[in-house]
């Protein structure tokens, strides 16, 4: 498939299965933006104030979402934290719409201050998830270390528990760098990861020079950002799509230690496209890597058969269409009070047109 010529392309509608739609006004701006990036199905991060560590506060919100976006499927995560025990656990897989626990290093990102100290103090919790068939996933980063080394010191931490825990389904979130992706491919078919879309295009050079390009983790080298995106067409089933949709107001961005996050939410699909027909152009990838099953793998089924919901949508009833366009990504959102304004990433680029397909 030449992307680099493409003019329209119809897919299944994608699969994010890593993304922040925070909670209050700001949830209430963000979330209709999940359709508008071309997504049917959402793994809902847990990182709100306070966290949530409860069955029944990921009820809570997984109610509120979907009075927002009835036609989304959203799958809930806790957070991994002390007051978490195996009959958590238990009830969380009963629940049937939680489907993951999210461990975050203590201090790594945003709302992670009430993370994890000592990953052993947790044993237990991941031999009751790998019973119950719970996803662990991974904010693969190890604190109070040099930013650009965090992922790769991460990397043994990762053996080790796959290791320890053969069975239980592990996801390295928003992998950025080449030894995140070899570390992977390293592990058994429990092992998988997400790759964002922002990490596709942007380096630290990038980052450095526009706030709304800083998130953590922090991108790192081209010679990274070309191994996320060869990861993507691979075909392992092993890396599939999260955006990590981040959403910051501008304050938050541009003060003098700006919030970490890139906001993609209504743009993910498309994005993910204009990356890779960049990586063709720059002859990081070649057209014939690029295939409709290819797409369709890293954009939704490889994450929808990970997380074994194939069965929560039906392509063949349901599709989207990228169409070439003279269409840009707005300078940015702003909700209905004018209170809140959030800059999307990539703003004022022309990208493909999205509509949504309902097949007779």
């Amino acid at each position: 498939m030449d992307l680099t010529s493409l003019e329209q392309i119809e897919l299944p509608p994608t699969a994010d299965l890593h993304c922040h739609l925070r909670q209050d006004a700001m949830m209430h701006l963000v979330t209709p933006y999940i359709e508008k990036g071309g997504c049917d199905t959402a793994l809902i991060m847990p990182n709100l104030q306070p966290p949530i560590t409860q069955v029944s506060q990921a009820v809570a919100y997984h109610e509120a979402l979907s009075q927002i976006a009835p036609k989304v499927k959203f799958l809930m995560t806790l957070y991994l934290h002390p007051t978490i025990t195996p009959d958590v656990i238990a009830e969380a897989a009963e629940s049937k719409i939680i489907y993951g626990v999210k461990l975050y290093p203590a201090g790594v990102t945003t709302n992670s201050q009430d993370g994890v100290l000592d990953i052993g103090q947790y044993y237990p919790i991941f031999e009751a998830m790998q019973a119950h068939d719970l996803v662990l996933n991974l904010h693969g980063e190890t604190p109070d270390i040099e930013v650009l080394q965090a992922e790769a010191a991460f990397v043994p931490t990762l053996h080790r528990l796959h290791a320890a825990f053969p069975r239980l389904r592990i996801v390295l979130e928003h992998v950025s760098t080449a030894k995140g992706v070899e570390a992977v491919r390293q592990c058994g078919p429990t092992v998988a990861a997400t790759i964002t879309a922002h990490h596709l295009f942007i380096t630290t050079e990038n980052a450095e020079q526009d706030v709304y390009n800083f998130c953590k983790p922090i991108a790192k080298t081209l010679e990274d950002r070309i191994a996320l995106l060869r990861a993507a067409v691979d075909g392992s089933g092993k890396f599939f799509f999260g955006s990590d949709s981040a959403p910051h107001p501008v304050q938050s961005k541009e003060q003098t230690n700006a919030a970490a996050g890139c906001f993609t939410q209504g743009w993910t699909s498309v994005l993910v496209i204009d990356a890779l027909k960049q990586a063709i152009e720059n002859g990081w990838i070649s057209n014939h890597k690029i295939t409709q099953e290819t797409l369709e793998g890293f954009l939704s089924t490889y994450g929808k058969r990970f997380y074994k919901i194939d069965q929560l949508s039906d392509p063949s009833r349901r599709c989207i269409r990228l169409k070439k366009s003279d269409e840009t990504i707005p300078k940015s959102i702003v909700s209905s009070d004018g209170k809140i304004e959030v800059v999307p990433f990539r703003r004022g680029e022309q990208v493909m047109s999205l509509s949504w397909i309902d097949k007779p």
